[in-house]
């Protein structure tokens, strides 16, 4: 199979994602701006994943750039990571609805943290096939912000349950530092 077919089904899947989550914010029943304030947290938390997949999306791209052939374990860890993006729609809608308590927090916290490790397992997958030498290889280094990114994760799982709100602003943090596409592949590509 080549790189393209992957990268498309990706796209698709990712964009359906989109998709369900914005089909999960209610129309309000009234037609002024206090109406809004009852779908608020639900839009925040809409907000908060529709930036964690354009993350995913987007790094995905940039690591998919570096492949020279796909393999059967690449499409399996790729699909790996396809299944816990799936499951944004679920935890966005449930942390939203439910004003970020702790369970719906630990949950969201969960499926960022096993998403993250995905990511991981399909990059290192990628660098098993390509060889320790690769571009991939190459850019990533040690991965610093990867490995910081799953700490904080972790971490808000265990504080979703004393400090909900808390838990809110670690997973935002960790938003905010991969906002910004991941220039070391492109660095080593271009």
């Amino acid at each position: 199979m080549g790189k393209t077919r992957l990268e498309a089904f990706s796209d698709g899947v990712i964009a359906i994602i989109i998709t369900i989550m914005v089909l999960n914010l209610k129309i309000p029943e009234g037609s002024t701006l206090h109406a809004l304030a009852p779908n608020l947290p639900v839009f925040l938390s809409y907000i908060v994943s529709f930036i964690y997949i354009g993350i995913y999306w987007n790094n995905h791209h940039h690591m998919l750039s570096t492949v020279q052939h796909v393999t059967g374990g690449i499409l399996w860890a790729n699909l790996h990571l396809l299944f816990w993006l799936s499951l944004f729609p679920f935890v966005t809608g449930w942390a939203g609805q439910h004003y970020f308590t702790s369970a719906p927090m630990a949950l969201y916290g969960f499926v960022l943290f096993m998403a993250g490790n995905a990511y991981f397992i399909l990059q290192y997958t990628i660098i098993a096939t390509q060889g320790r030498d690769s571009l991939l290889a190459k850019a990533i280094g040690r991965d610093t912000k990867g490995k910081v990114s799953g700490i904080l994760n972790g971490t808000g799982i265990i504080v979703a349950f004393f400090i909900p709100w808390l838990t809110c602003v670690i997973y935002i943090l960790v938003a905010i530092m991969w906002l910004i596409p991941d220039r070391r592949i492109e660095g080593v590509i271009g």
